[in-house]
């Protein structure tokens, strides 16, 4: 019985090993992939200048400016909402609350939501009953609409992992409810904030159907956020759809919008473990 159980333990630990090896040789399969389509064409005029010949010549300089901008639109309008509403369900409404199960279950369903359906939204609400048009503005808080369920839920579950005997520690010494949930709560569920982070980050830079249809396609420098801008990823569909000879542009185009992600990935997950510990662990 020992031996068939050493057994099992070994091969689960086997497979596992696989399913993680398998994951990264796919990560560095696609990484080669671009570096070896897509290196010989990066310079610093690809990345400052504008976009010549469809997109075959010049550079993607206004598309990466258009990119952050609509990116950090949809995070200053998606993160206080998202972590203010998983607060209020993890921390004040009950989890048998009806309120709390309806608003649950709605987060569910707006998950599944196709995100060419937030674009047809994005279009008809903020697009024309707004009156912002085809903008960075529209396109941002689009993809707003479409960072909410994955940001809250995230959170949420970040936040019931946290040991009860934290908020009881922070009762028997009389600390109000804010103060625990800001410097104790907050940083303990930190790594499941960076977490949803991460995730809402590759949603909204990688998005393309949703911004069809509220950013616009205009591949020039935008003047401000009432502006349209091509986002990086529509930037590369287009290359690699629609431009005859757009091949090698679109893998220099993706190779930057990977870097640009890991970057990002890797200085939030800083941020959040930098806070964790600076909160929670001794001097």
């Amino acid at each position: 019985m020992n031996k068939r159980l050493l057994y099992r333990d070994h091969l689960a630990q086997w497979l596992i090993y696989f399913a993680v090896l398998t994951v990264s040789l796919v990560f560095i399969w696609i990484l080669s992939d671009l570096i070896r389509g897509g290196i010989s064409h990066i310079s610093w005029s690809f990345l400052t200048e504008s976009p010549r010949d469809a997109g075959r010549s010049g550079g993607i300089g206004p598309i990466l400016i258009s990119t952050l901008w609509i990116f950090l639109v949809a995070l200053l309008a998606a993160l206080p909402l998202a972590w203010t509403t998983a607060i209020l369900l993890a921390e004040f409404v009950s989890s048998s609350n009806r309120f709390g199960l309806a608003v649950s279950f709605s987060l569910q369903v707006l998950a599944g939501v196709p995100s060419i359906v937030f674009g047809l939204f994005g279009n008809a609400f903020f697009s024309i009953y707004l009156g912002m048009g085809f903008s960075i503005l529209s396109g941002g808080l689009t993809l707003a609409c479409m960072l909410l369920p994955i940001l809250v839920s995230t959170a949420e579950a970040g936040l019931r992992a946290v040991p009860q005997s934290y908020r009881l520690s922070a009762a028997a010494l009389g600390m109000s409810r804010t103060a625990s949930l800001i410097h104790l709560l907050l940083p303990a569920a930190a790594p499941a904030l960076a977490a949803g982070l991460l995730l809402g980050i590759g949603r909204a830079i990688a998005e393309t159907a949703a911004l069809i249809f509220t950013s616009g396609y205009v591949d020039r420098m935008p003047g401000s956020l009432l502006d349209s801008g091509r986002a990086l990823a529509l930037h590369i569909f287009d290359l690699s759809m629609n431009v005859p000879g757009g091949d090698q542009p679109a893998y220099a185009s993706a190779l930057v919008l990977v870097t640009l992600l890991l970057c990002i990935n890797v200085l939030a997950m800083k941020l959040a473990y930098g806070l964790q510990r600076k909160r929670i662990m001794p001097a």
